[in-house]
Protein backbone atom coordinates (compact mmCIF):
# COMPACT_ATOMS: atom_id res chain seq x y z
CA UNK A 1 0.00 0.00 0.00
CA UNK A 2 1.35 3.43 -0.87
CA UNK A 3 2.29 5.91 1.84
CA UNK A 4 -0.59 8.29 1.00
CA UNK A 5 -3.16 5.48 1.30
CA UNK A 6 -1.71 4.47 4.68
CA UNK A 7 -1.82 8.10 5.83
CA UNK A 8 -5.48 8.37 4.77
CA UNK A 9 -6.41 5.17 6.62
CA UNK A 10 -4.58 6.41 9.71
CA UNK A 11 -6.32 9.79 9.59
CA UNK A 12 -9.71 8.11 9.24
CA UNK A 13 -8.96 5.81 12.17
CA UNK A 14 -7.91 8.73 14.37
CA UNK A 15 -10.99 10.71 13.39
CA UNK A 16 -9.03 13.66 12.04
CA UNK A 17 -10.83 13.29 8.70
CA UNK A 18 -14.55 12.78 8.27
CA UNK A 19 -16.06 11.36 5.13
CA UNK A 20 -19.19 12.66 3.43
CA UNK A 21 -22.29 10.79 4.63
CA UNK A 22 -22.55 8.67 1.47
CA UNK A 23 -18.92 7.54 1.79
CA UNK A 24 -19.58 6.22 5.30
CA UNK A 25 -22.58 4.08 4.26
CA UNK A 26 -22.44 0.37 4.87
CA UNK A 27 -23.99 -2.82 3.69
CA UNK A 28 -26.16 -4.59 6.23
CA UNK A 29 -24.63 -7.61 7.96
CA UNK A 30 -26.91 -10.62 7.39
CA UNK A 31 -27.00 -14.08 8.87
CA UNK A 32 -26.19 -17.18 6.84
CA UNK A 33 -29.06 -19.15 5.34
CA UNK A 34 -27.80 -22.53 6.66
CA UNK A 35 -26.03 -21.71 9.93
CA UNK A 36 -25.67 -25.33 11.02
CA UNK A 37 -23.67 -26.20 7.88
CA UNK A 38 -21.10 -23.58 8.86
CA UNK A 39 -20.22 -25.66 11.93
CA UNK A 40 -18.97 -28.58 9.85
CA UNK A 41 -15.74 -29.35 8.00
CA UNK A 42 -14.45 -32.25 5.90
CA UNK A 43 -11.32 -32.14 8.08
CA UNK A 44 -12.08 -34.34 11.15
CA UNK A 45 -10.13 -32.17 13.63
CA UNK A 46 -11.68 -28.92 12.41
CA UNK A 47 -15.11 -30.54 12.33
CA UNK A 48 -14.74 -31.64 15.97
CA UNK A 49 -13.68 -28.12 16.99
CA UNK A 50 -16.55 -26.51 15.10
CA UNK A 51 -19.03 -28.97 16.61
CA UNK A 52 -17.78 -28.15 20.10
CA UNK A 53 -18.27 -24.42 19.47
CA UNK A 54 -21.74 -25.16 18.07
CA UNK A 55 -22.62 -26.85 21.39
CA UNK A 56 -21.16 -23.92 23.35
CA UNK A 57 -23.43 -21.57 21.41
CA UNK A 58 -26.52 -23.79 21.56
CA UNK A 59 -26.29 -25.25 25.06
CA UNK A 60 -24.43 -22.59 27.04
CA UNK A 61 -24.91 -19.21 25.36
CA UNK A 62 -28.46 -19.72 24.07
CA UNK A 63 -30.04 -22.22 26.49
CA UNK A 64 -28.01 -21.13 29.55
CA UNK A 65 -27.40 -24.74 30.55
CA UNK A 66 -24.33 -23.67 32.53
CA UNK A 67 -24.45 -26.90 34.53
CA UNK A 68 -22.98 -28.46 31.33
CA UNK A 69 -19.99 -26.07 31.27
CA UNK A 70 -17.54 -28.80 32.37
CA UNK A 71 -18.45 -30.75 29.21
CA UNK A 72 -17.31 -27.88 26.98
CA UNK A 73 -14.84 -25.65 28.88
CA UNK A 74 -11.53 -26.47 30.55
CA UNK A 75 -11.22 -25.70 34.23
CA UNK A 76 -8.55 -23.05 33.55
CA UNK A 77 -10.60 -21.41 30.72
CA UNK A 78 -8.70 -18.21 29.90
CA UNK A 79 -11.14 -15.35 29.40
CA UNK A 80 -10.23 -12.20 27.47
CA UNK A 81 -13.67 -10.60 27.83
CA UNK A 82 -13.08 -7.70 30.27
CA UNK A 83 -16.31 -8.45 32.15
CA UNK A 84 -15.80 -12.10 33.09
CA UNK A 85 -13.10 -13.71 35.20
CA UNK A 86 -10.90 -16.47 33.84
CA UNK A 87 -11.56 -20.04 34.88
CA UNK A 88 -14.61 -22.11 34.03
CA UNK A 89 -16.29 -21.04 37.27
CA UNK A 90 -15.59 -17.39 36.44
CA UNK A 91 -17.51 -17.56 33.19
CA UNK A 92 -20.31 -19.60 34.76
CA UNK A 93 -20.63 -17.00 37.54
CA UNK A 94 -20.65 -14.17 34.99
CA UNK A 95 -23.61 -15.61 33.10
CA UNK A 96 -25.56 -17.00 36.07
CA UNK A 97 -24.84 -14.47 38.82
CA UNK A 98 -23.91 -11.21 37.05
CA UNK A 99 -26.26 -11.51 34.05
CA UNK A 100 -28.83 -13.66 35.87
CA UNK A 101 -29.17 -16.12 32.97
CA UNK A 102 -31.72 -18.87 33.64
CA UNK A 103 -31.76 -22.25 31.88
CA UNK A 104 -34.15 -22.78 29.00
CA UNK A 105 -34.71 -25.85 26.83
CA UNK A 106 -32.00 -26.61 24.28
CA UNK A 107 -33.31 -25.90 20.80
CA UNK A 108 -32.81 -28.11 17.75
CA UNK A 109 -31.31 -25.24 15.75
CA UNK A 110 -29.38 -22.09 16.64
CA UNK A 111 -31.30 -18.88 17.02
CA UNK A 112 -28.12 -16.73 16.97
CA UNK A 113 -27.73 -14.83 13.68
CA UNK A 114 -24.48 -16.48 12.60
CA UNK A 115 -22.73 -14.88 9.62
CA UNK A 116 -19.72 -17.18 9.28
CA UNK A 117 -17.61 -19.74 11.14
CA UNK A 118 -13.91 -20.08 10.50
CA UNK A 119 -11.63 -22.78 11.90
CA UNK A 120 -7.86 -22.90 11.59
CA UNK A 121 -5.67 -25.14 13.71
CA UNK A 122 -6.95 -24.99 17.28
CA UNK A 123 -8.99 -21.78 16.80
CA UNK A 124 -12.66 -21.39 15.88
CA UNK A 125 -14.15 -17.95 15.19
CA UNK A 126 -17.87 -17.27 14.95
CA UNK A 127 -19.18 -13.98 13.60
CA UNK A 128 -22.75 -12.95 14.36
CA UNK A 129 -24.98 -10.05 13.39
CA UNK A 130 -25.18 -7.36 16.04
CA UNK A 131 -27.85 -4.67 15.78
CA UNK A 132 -27.13 -1.34 17.48
CA UNK A 133 -28.95 1.97 17.88
CA UNK A 134 -27.62 4.71 15.64
CA UNK A 135 -25.97 7.26 17.97
CA UNK A 136 -26.89 10.09 15.58
CA UNK A 137 -30.55 9.01 15.40
CA UNK A 138 -31.71 6.65 18.22
CA UNK A 139 -34.91 5.91 16.29
CA UNK A 140 -32.75 4.01 13.75
CA UNK A 141 -30.55 0.95 14.01
CA UNK A 142 -27.62 -0.41 12.08
CA UNK A 143 -25.90 -3.78 11.90
CA UNK A 144 -22.32 -4.63 12.69
CA UNK A 145 -20.45 -7.84 13.46
CA UNK A 146 -19.70 -9.50 16.80
CA UNK A 147 -16.78 -11.91 16.96
CA UNK A 148 -16.12 -14.80 19.34
CA UNK A 149 -12.97 -16.92 19.05
CA UNK A 150 -12.13 -20.01 21.07
CA UNK A 151 -8.90 -21.99 21.37
CA UNK A 152 -9.70 -25.70 21.62
CA UNK A 153 -7.45 -27.96 23.70
CA UNK A 154 -8.13 -31.68 24.10
CA UNK A 155 -11.75 -31.37 22.97
CA UNK A 156 -12.71 -28.40 25.18
CA UNK A 157 -12.60 -24.63 24.87
CA UNK A 158 -9.54 -23.43 26.79
CA UNK A 159 -9.38 -19.75 25.83
CA UNK A 160 -11.86 -17.16 24.57
CA UNK A 161 -11.74 -13.74 22.90
CA UNK A 162 -14.62 -11.51 21.84
CA UNK A 163 -15.27 -7.90 20.95
CA UNK A 164 -16.74 -6.95 24.35
CA UNK A 165 -15.98 -3.71 26.13
CA UNK A 166 -16.42 -3.08 29.84
CA UNK A 167 -20.00 -2.93 31.05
Amino acid sequence: MKHSALALLGALALGSITLPHSAAAQEAVVEAVDKEALFTSPDPALNANKQLVYKIYRDLLEANQWDKAADYLTERYIQHNPNAASGRQGVVDFFTKVLGARPTPIRDRLKSPVVFVQAEGDLVTVATVRTEKDPKDPSKTYTTTWFDTWRIVDGKADEHWDSAVKM
